[in-house]
């Protein structure tokens, strides 16, 4: 069994390299028509499982079970910008959606109404 589940384990590694190379970390550079380059990055990160089991069996026969899986996420993190020499780094910021930023400000309307309520009883 044990050489079985390495096998499958090795499937899966495989596969992960087949997916994501260093391109993948740092992307191709891209020349924009003012001569500015950009050259994307991200961040990758993945993970697998892999296992198996020998099964009963009455008959001589070995029987096993056995599977694989993997998983990878890939995020742009940041852009690097070479222009007249000059390199920068910019980073891709997410903006936050209409409904965290509403949730954000709640306890500071609750702090403002209390603060109302309060002053009425002075």
């Amino acid at each position: 069994m044990e050489n079985k589940v390495k096998e499958l384990m090795g499937l899966s590694i495989d596969k992960i390299k087949e997916m994501v190379d260093v391109n993948t970390v740092i992307g191709e550079p891209m020349v924009l028509a003012d001569g500015m380059t950009l050259i994307p990055v991200s961040r990758v990160s993945y993970g697998f499982a892999s296992g198996g089991s020998d099964l009963p069996t009455k008959g001589t026969q070995e029987l096993f079970g056995g599977g694989g899986g993997a998983g990878i996420n890939i995020t742009p993190i940041a852009f690097l910008v070479i222009r007249e020499g000059n390199v920068r780094v910019v980073p891709m910021v997410s903006m936050p959606d209409s409904i965290n930023q509403v949730v954000n400000m709640v306890p500071d309307v609750v702090d403002k109404i209390g603060g109302l309520f309060n002053k009425d009883k002075k």
